[in-house]
């Protein structure tokens, strides 16, 4: 399946039927007319004791009764519906996208910030301002969200919707195993050979994986997002750049051969846990019994994964707060990363966007305002405290958890984004094979050709950066550029917990 793209929406929507068939989800009735009482609607992949369960009743028990009373105060009568799902999120990406295409859909939809360009390009989604109208430049949030938060959700410097969170990426240790192993408690890594050192010193307790950097393609986005791209813009050479995907450069050679070090030259990594259906969890699970040393992951996984609080992790540790350490995810050498940085991160981001099929666009923005509201962020941090888009909001909640203020503080002000174009899915996709190759026993050199073999049929040759590798001859990446396409379905991030 080719991306959502303007030369892939024909085929994309054959196949998305077919696709939707096999899911069981509540149907969307399509945006209500504006006669005797509005009726706006929301969905999100989110549903009350299901999947993102704090998101849905969020907007079921704060949202849509604040927001009818306050229309009613102002002497606007409205009615507010929220069509939950709680499916796989490509399942719902296709959902979404089906309703779109068809002229249908809620008022306000939830997406995942990197589809936001395949759904431009397709023309499921327009401009911010192109559907609410001048009420949405005119809004005093935008000076609350800083412009690489609200890139988040853009495209080609345009705002299609507002950014619902982001977060961050670190390398998460173990500080028992750390003691034991005979290294500080307080690690700061500056190098990726701090790292490898690290992991070495690990590697002699019994029954201990000393490092976890996902890979493969059975971790889906996870591997892209917390493993490939943070190496990546590590050796200073990020994804995409100027118009052109990475290909055959040193960059990609040295994260490869990096891999290659963890788990398979020294076996410092789990090679088989790559390539379980189940193997993040699993990692997840792990880390959590004090199995592995050092993870690299999101700020997702402080928060709602090894989170002590009663209901809310699915490994919580007990000890998390003195037990668990964080660190920013170092570049290759100091000074080696993108724009000269030392320390690096990717983040992710969700957002909702306005359906430009909506019969009451003014009314929907203002919702949508609303849920974007310090007053609606505050509520929704009852639940499951995670960074907000806003700073004004952040500075009054983040002070409660020192390892989101840490990511906020230090984290973001580093961080780089992926590309919101539509052939990043499969790009991505290729990625993921790359790593797979490599840890399963392929010489870095084959899974480059390999890999740039699939770019080229994804984006085409002259759409890649061929910055040879020195020994590299060029008659070598001309053979590897013959056309593959490779397919582009993916574990998408959580639309609300951005649990990528």
């Amino acid at each position: 399946m080719k991306p959502f793209g303007t030369r892939g929406v024909a085929a994309f929507s054959a196949l998305a039927l077919s696709s939707l068939a096999l899911v069981a989800c509540t149907a969307t009735p399509g945006a209500s007319s504006s006669t005797a009482g509005t009726t706006l609607t929301i969905t999100a992949n989110a549903i009350s004791g299901g999947k993102n369960a704090a998101e849905a009743d969020w907007v079921d028990q704060f949202i849509i009764p604040k927001f009818v009373e306050a229309q009613a105060a102002a002497g606007t009568t409205v009615s507010v519906k929220f069509e939950p799902q709680g499916v796989d999120d490509e399942n719902y990406k296709t959902k979404i996208a089906l309703d779109l295409q068809s002229g249908k859909g809620a008022d306000i939809i939830a997406i995942d910030g990197i589809w936001t360009g395949e759904f431009a390009q397709a023309g499921y989604i327009k401009p911010l301002n192109e559907v609410g109208g001048a009420a949405v430049d005119a809004w005093s949030g935008w000076k609350q969200i800083p412009e690489a938060v609200q890139a988040s959700i853009s495209f080609e410097g345009k705002n299609y919707g507002v950014p619902q969170g982001t977060d961050g990426r670190v390398l998460y240790y173990n500080k028992t195993l750390f003691k034991q192993a005979g290294l500080s408690p307080e690690w700061a890594p500056t190098s990726w050979d701090d790292i490898l050192s690290a992991a070495r010193a690990l590697k002699k307790l019994d029954g201990v994986t000393p490092i976890q950097l996902n890979a493969g393609t059975a971790m889906g986005e996870a591997t892209t997002m917390q493993g490939m791209l943070p190496l990546l813009v590590g050796t200073g050479e990020p994804v995409w750049k100027d118009g052109k995907w990475i290909g055959n450069t040193q960059g990609m050679r040295d994260v490869l051969n990096l891999y290659k070090t963890i788990y398979v030259d020294e076996k410092l990594g789990d090679d088989v846990l790559q390539q379980e259906a189940a193997g993040r969890d699993t990692s997840f699970s792990e880390f959590a019994a004090g199995k592995i040393g050092i993870l690299a992951e999101g700020d997702y996984f402080w928060r709602s994964v090894i989170n002590p609080a009663e209901g809310v992790g699915t490994a919580p540790m007990k000890d998390r707060d003195t037990a668990v350490g964080y660190v920013k995810i170092p570049a290759k050498v100091a000074g080696s990363g993108v724009d000269g940085r030392s320390f690096v991160s990717m983040s992710g981001g969700a957002g909702r966007v306005l359906n430009p099929n909506t019969k009451n666009a003014e009314l929907a923005w203002k919702l949508l305002e609303f849920m974007n509201s310090p007053e609606a962020f505050e509520a929704r941090a009852a639940g499951t405290l995670s960074i907000s888009p806003r700073d004004d909001v952040n500075k009054a909640l983040l002070a409660k958890d020192p390892m989101l203020t840490y990511v906020n503080a230090e984290v973001l002000p580093i961080t780089s984004y992926r590309p919101g174009l539509a052939e990043y899915t499969a790009v991505s996709t290729a990625l993921q094979q790359a790593s797979l190759d490599v840890v399963t026993g392929t010489a870095p050199d084959e899974a480059i050709k390999t890999y740039v073999s699939a770019l080229t049929g994804i984006v085409g040759a002259d759409k890649i950066t061929q910055g040879l590798a020195k020994g590299w001859p060029r008659r070598a990446t001309a053979r590897a550029s013959a056309a593959c396409t490779l397919p582009t379905s993916r574990d998408s991030p959580s639309i609300s917990s951005l649990k990528i």
